[in-house]
């Protein structure tokens, strides 16, 4: 069949990788795409926010199976209008999407069905904001509502920072986004995230991850969309994802099915491990970037067949996916300014050479100028490997970085340090 894939990020380069190994897939094409989505997809000139385009594009080429990889199109219900052509489509629908495109939308939901997670309020003015702050005492986390790129989340440790967080949102900073705030309680314990494919009846585990949100090596800066990953996160053991899909996962689905607006993609929980057991924090709506390249390194599986049952309802019909055990790492090379302004245009040379250490590199904010790469974003390259440890897998995938000549980049260099550490006692 022939596949569409929306997005151009390292997520998508890791999909595109996946699905072009598929025997199901007969011609791969992605929207925007980068230079290394390139490598194993054609890539069209197709705005996902164009609905009637996209879908004048399936039918011209006979879509067997539309693939959305970020998170906007579906909050702005590209599904649905698929699915109303008759298109197969992994992701859910607008109303089901409302899970990542509204924080408020999903404290709610968790209120009637029980799931445990943090104490909560929904603020729409900053006057409302500062009588409830009291309530929450410090450190408090100030939420936009909407999608803000990963950046909308802030935690307050003293008063003024929670007031200048709420300036901020209140202000415009993250647009519509921020018209909306949602205070929580502070929890404390280890955060990981775990993924699920659902078609909005059976439930299938696609494993566990540990993302790195700080900018600054030792957790430090101001939160990211990501500076790398490992999988899978041991922390989460597996009494622990039972315990996750029994009390959040499944609880999710059955009441969004039986509110009339059945989830059908992949559901990313990230996850607070406190002393009364996991919380869920938030979800997304798709596969985390970077925590994809992660579990794309470990699935051994055909990706096509798998999100083709989860589009047409079949998926009680798969089998348990299958992850290596082994450990796979990646670590965000990022332009210089990120996650402010970055600097783009940047040369990136010795991709070949990091690739030829064994890693993998995935594109994620790079374009091709005059046969070279270039930086192009925020986040930049992904560069991934796996070993049979987490300090296995960081030692190669740090190899490969160090074969790369990219001047006007910067990544962290502890990624995977909790469990490196763990590891050594």
């Amino acid at each position: 069949m022939n596949i569409l894939l929306l997005g151009g990020g390292g997520r998508e380069h890791a999909l595109a990788w996946k699905l072009a190994q598929s025997p199901l897939c007969k011609a791969l094409y992605a929207a925007p795409g980068n230079p290394g989505i390139a490598q194993h997809a054609a890539l069209v000139d197709l705005d996902a926010a164009d609905h009637r385009a996209v879908v004048d594009f399936c039918i011209r080429h006979s879509i067997g199976l539309v693939v959305i990889g970020p998170e906007a199109p579906l909050v702005d219900g590209l599904a649905d209008n698929l699915r109303a052509t008759g298109t197969p489509v992994f992701g859910p629908g607008k109303r089901a999407a409302q899970l990542e495109g509204s924080k408020g939308f999903t404290k709610d939901l968790c209120r009637r069905a029980n799931i445990p997670t943090a104490r909560y309020e929904r603020v729409t003015s900053k006057d409302g904001a500062i009588a409830a702050l009291p309530d929450f005492g410090l450190p408090v986390v100030i939420k936009a509502d909407g999608l803000a790129a990963g950046k909308g989340v802030i935690i307050a440790q003293t008063r003024e920072e929670a007031l200048d967080a709420l300036d901020t949102m209140f202000s415009g900073a993250f647009g519509a986004a921020g018209e909306e705030v949602v205070l929580e309680e502070f929890m404390t314990g280890e955060e990981a995230s775990f993924f699920a494919l659902t078609d909005g009846t059976a439930i299938l585990p696609f494993g566990s991850a540990q993302d790195h949100k700080r900018v600054g090596d030792g957790d430090t800066g101001p939160n990211t969309g990501g500076m790398g990953a490992y999988s899978p996160a041991r922390v989460l053991t597996p009494a622990l994802e039972a315990e996750v899909i029994d009390r959040i996962v499944r609880p999710t689905v059955e009441t969004l099915a039986a509110e009339g607006m059945p989830y059908s993609g992949v559901l990313y929980a990230g996850l607070m491990l406190t002393d009364e057991g996991p919380k869920l924090i938030e979800y997304n709506a798709r596969f985390g970037d970077p925590e994809c390249q992660v579990l794309m390194m470990r699935f051994d599986g055909d990706l096509a067949a798998l999100l083709l049952a989860v589009a047409q309802g079949r998926l009680a019909e798969q089998g348990p996916v299958t992850l290596a055990d082994r450990t796979a790492l990646t670590i965000v090379m990022a332009a210089k300014g990120y996650p402010g302004t970055p600097e783009k245009g940047g040369s990136i040379e010795g991709i070949a050479a990091a690739e030829a250490e064994g890693a993998r590199v995935f594109h994620a904010g790079t374009a091709e100028k005059g046969g070279r790469i270039v930086a192009n974003g925020g986040r930049v390259l992904n560069v991934t490997a796996t070993g049979d440890s987490v300090g296995e897998a960081q030692a190669a995938a740090y190899r490969a970085v160090d074969a790369i000549d990219f001047p006007t980049g910067f990544c962290r260099r502890d990624i995977g340090w909790r469990e490196v550490a763990r590891e050594a006692q």
